[in-house]
């Protein structure tokens, strides 16, 4: 076996050092925090409190890791509330896979406390999900989601029926303004004979179209908010959105 010299190991022992700088300058632990104000909490084509809406996030990552807290809280007598943790992993800004915990603590549920995981009364919907983030060359995204725990949809028989979604989109950039086309749907298939009800509709088939454009506007010489619109529309609902949000 070869034995090192002192001056030998205190090389090897500063190159590791160095080493692990440049990993750790590289994987710099980040805490963002953040909010937007929307004129309505529209998710997957459903309209979530039928009102402006505040929502705050915050976002630990580390490299790739990333650990957040995302809510929503209406602004109207309705109190619609939604608090969310999740934690995701993205390859090389190609790839994520994100696993989320949706809760909804506004009381309109009678077993709802959020400490409660059992299998007919929780109020939490745990979902796995999986998104191609799209290249420069190729701006195509897709996103396909499961819930796999929680409060999903029923069967018959009172099993889950792993409500799925999936959303394909489209981003690029007119001038200043960038923006991002999708198309999302359901293969979830619930048995209306059986009286039946699906997480996201009556049937499978579309549920989310629309178009999201946004762009910087100036306040002041050195101040600018990020502004968005959306138009959306769902087929299954037979219904229209045109949302505004600015983001904090």
């Amino acid at each position: 076996m070869r034995q090192f010299t002192f001056l030998q190991k205190l090389m090897i022992l500063s190159l590791m050092l160095l080493s692990a700088q440049v990993v750790v300058g590289q994987n710099k632990l980040t805490l963002e925090p953040g909010a937007d104000i929307v004129s309505r909490y529209i998710w997957r084509g459903a309209d979530f409190g039928n009102s402006p809406a505040i929502q705050p996030a915050l976002e630990l990552g580390f490299g790739g890791f990333a650990l957040g807290a995302w809510g929503s809280y209406t602004t109207n007598d309705g109190n619609f509330q939604e608090t969310d943790l999740y934690a995701s992993y993205t390859f090389n800004d190609f790839l994520t896979v994100m696993v989320t915990d949706y809760f909804f603590p506004d009381g309109t549920m009678a077993n709802n406390k959020y400490f409660q995981y059992d299998y007919n009364n929780t109020g939490h919907v745990f979902e796995g999900a999986i998104s191609f983030n799209g290249t420069e060359d190729i701006p195509l995204s897709l996103m396909v989601a499961m819930n796999f725990a929680g409060a999903d949809a029923r069967t018959y028989e009172n099993k889950l029926q792993y409500s799925n979604y999936i959303e394909l989109g489209y981003s690029g950039t007119v001038g200043e303004t960038a923006f991002n086309c999708f198309l999302g749907g359901t293969l979830s298939k619930p048995d209306t004979e059986k009286g039946e009800t699906g997480f996201y509709g009556p049937h499978e088939g579309i549920i989310n179209i629309g178009v999201t454009a946004e762009k910087e506007v100036a306040i002041t010489d050195k101040f600018s908010l990020p502004v968005n619109v959306s138009v959306i529309t769902n087929p299954q609902q037979q219904n229209i959105f045109f949302v505004l949000g600015i983001s904090l």
